[in-house]
């Protein structure tokens, strides 16, 4: 079963049992939109140009389209504007629809469960259990031997970068090092243009959540 970046973001920033996030909305709507340029940055389609910090931009280098509705909006969304910063580009794709419909399409792979309930006997609450937690084991897998100092993918490098970047570290990851967390939302984990891309959306993204911390807390510097 094959699932995006930011799907997997997405499963281990909710809590198996009750189906709710385990961070802050404003955090996890910036977190899954850094993941989607993220996703797009791993396969080729974006990269960062610009020799100064403060003036690098995000650029469309493949506008081929990746036969994924969410991921292709996006890629002809940024084609289709100048070059601009990683933040300007979070600011853009961080809407709530867009969690709200990867959640769907988790579900429909029978991964999650929609379940709705009342609160309060009016408002209605949408919780997202896990259905087959066979998905987010092999992810968890993947993350922990990469943190141990195992061979990586840059799939599973930017997945931890993001998930550090978003504070989320603590709870999903209670008792892990979170030195190497810092270690590969720094981009440290390789040289190149992709490593280099993805830092700069994860700077992004702690950057942009710093201010939205609520909930039940991240993980801090």
């Amino acid at each position: 079963m094959t699932v995006t970046i930011a799907e997997e973001l997405l499963l281990l920033a909710y809590s198996d049992d009750k189906g709710k996030p385990l961070i802050a909305d404003s955090r996890l709507d910036h977190a899954v939109a850094g993941a989607l340029l993220a996703e797009l940055a791993v396969r080729g389609r974006v990269e960062l140009t610009g020799r100064t910090l403060t003036g690098r931009k995000l650029t469309v280098r493949d506008p081929r389209p990746l036969r994924d509705e969410l991921l292709d909006g996006v890629l002809n969304h940024m084609a289709k504007r100048s070059d601009r910063s990683p933040s300007w580009w979070l600011q853009r794709l961080e809407k709530h629809d867009r969690r709200m419909r990867l959640l769907s399409r988790l579900a429909a792979m029978g991964v999650l469960r929609e379940q709705r309930d009342k609160a309060l006997g009016i408002f209605t609450v949408t919780t997202w259990p896990t259905a087959f937690p066979g998905v987010e084991a092999a992810v968890r897998q993947r993350v922990s031997a990469a943190l141990a100092g195992a061979h990586h993918d840059e799939r599973t490098a930017a997945l931890i970068g993001l998930v550090h970047s978003a504070g989320l570290t603590r709870k999903a990851f209670p008792g892990a090092d979170r030195r190497r967390f810092k270690h590969f939302a720094a981009g440290a984990w390789a040289s190149g243009p992709v490593a280099s891309t993805v830092a700069s959306i994860n700077s992004a993204v702690k950057a942009s959540s710093s201010g939205g911390a609520g909930g039940e807390g991240g993980d801090g510097g």
